[in-house]
């Protein structure tokens, strides 16, 4: 039985209660048998055709709802009380051993019908009238009967009052889960706007971002050309040796700066263009190489980058750029937690491993680490430990995204010897995957 969002009952199978006391009421005749020294083949009919009853009440009840279910529940309540008063009239009638149980039927009918007040009234009134009935043609005095109709009136109070209680509890669990339910529903889509929105902008300062590294690269051009020209002209006019050498130690220190100016926008140029592209194999390596030099100009002077790559690695199974965007946030994470510990010789180790059939990619650094309760919360949307200014709380959640879209994973832990670690994890791919692994 399942429960409704207005508090009724929804049943998606036979009712198990019914089917129990169905399979249990020709049992009883055992009782019979202790009590009455024999057994009564009219009292063990009756609960025969009274399990049969139950059990077909038990599949039928599934098809009904509403107040089809309800005038239903009130009917075979009326029906199993008459059976019980027929099985009392059997064995004795008012000297019945089992006269005393009449008062307690409405209040097991009660716990049978919880959803269904009624139930209980409905079989207090016919075990009234069928005790009131059975006194009065034994001829016993009429006090007896209004004495046993009054004990089985509380007992039908008691019932009827704890069903009440029942279904008001029942609909307050209800209203709770809804309203939970809701608030939840709520807080996704509030996060799923966030998430949108926050989207949206990185989107739009991608773009601007390109189209500003392309306005940059025309002077870059102008500018490698005059040093051409320079160069040229320096090659032209008579000058002593030693200004000569000096000037083309300039000029070449100069073209190198522009050089590196160049590299620098050229990546930030294909980093910033979003990919729709399929996961391909890659070299870590080379990924690893790329996220370096753009994270180089935010950890400069925080901390040392050490890269690791052993040449016998496996390529993996992802997107180039959306992979580098991991790492650079990984790194840039790192330095952060460096920056903020107040460490002078802070240290970056980017470490790649093959575990089995497992390539692995270890980001390590020697600030405080992951403290208890941070480690725990670190891919829960929204989360961050950092200022607004500076954390989101969606890096890693992103991060970790991205990678199970290509079958990686991300996971994070602290060092035995002190600072964090973030793993990342590939399904080995092509035949480099059975070469040994490398140890770390």
């Amino acid at each position: 039985m399942t429960e409704s969002p207005h508090g009724e009952a929804t049943r998606t199978g036979p009712d198990k209660m019914m089917l129990l006391f169905a399979a249990v009421l020709p049992l009883l005749s055992v009782l019979d048998v202790l009590i009455l020294s024999h057994i009564n083949l009219e009292a063990l009919g009756v609960r025969v055709l009274w399990a049969v009853e139950l059990a077909a009440c038990a599949f039928w009840m599934t098809r009904l709802s509403g107040w089809s279910r309800r005038l239903f529940i009130l009917g075979n309540s009326a029906i199993g009380s008459v059976f019980y008063l027929v099985i009392v009239a059997c064995t004795g009638g008012v000297d019945s051993p089992y006269v005393y149980l009449v008062m307690c039927l409405p209040l097991l009918v009660a716990l049978v019908y919880a959803e269904e007040a009624g139930a209980a009234i409905v079989s207090g009134v016919v075990c009234m009238l069928g005790i009131g009935a059975l006194v009065v043609l034994t001829g016993h005095p009429p006090a007896r009967a209004i004495t046993w109709a009054s004990l089985v009136a509380m007992t039908s109070f008691f019932g009827v009052t704890g069903s009440s209680q029942f279904r008001r509890a029942l609909e307050a669990r209800n209203e709770a889960r809804l309203e939970r339910t809701r608030r939840e529903a709520a807080e996704k889509l509030a996060r799923t706007l966030a998430a949108q929105a926050l989207s949206e902008r990185l989107a739009t300062v991608g773009r601007l971002a390109a189209s500003v590294m392309h306005e940059i690269n025309n002077p870059l051009a102008f500018v490698q050309a005059n040093l051409r020209f320079l160069q040229e002209e320096l090659h032209a006019q008579p000058l002593a040796p030693g200004a000569r050498a000096e000037l083309e130690q300039v000029l070449a220190e100069t073209r190198s700066g522009v050089e590196r100016v160049q590299r620098i926008v050229l990546d930030l140029k294909g980093f910033s263009r979003r990919d729709a592209e399929e996961s391909t194999t890659c070299a870590l390596a080379d990924v690893v190489a790329d996220a370096v030099r753009l994270a180089a100009v935010r950890l400069k002077h925080i901390a040392h980058v050490k890269v690791e790559m052993p040449p016998e690695l496996p390529p993996v199974l992802a997107t180039p750029r959306r992979l580098v965007q991991v790492l650079l946030n990984l790194l840039v994470n790192a330095g952060d937690a460096i920056e903020e510990s107040g460490r002078v010789s802070g240290e970056i180790l980017v470490r790649g491993e093959v575990r089995g059939e497992r390539v692995v990619l270890l980001v390590e650094d020697n600030g405080p680490g992951f403290p208890p309760e941070v480690l725990s919360r670190l891919f829960e949307s929204f989360f961050t430990t950092k200022g607004p200014e500076k954390g989101t709380g969606l890096g890693l959640v992103i991060s970790r995204e991205l990678l199970e879209h290509c079958g990686a994973t991300l996971t994070a832990e602290n060092r035995e010897e002190g600072g964090a670690r973030l793993r990342l994890e590939w399904p080995a791919h092509g035949q480099a995957s059975r070469d040994g692994a490398v140890s770390g």
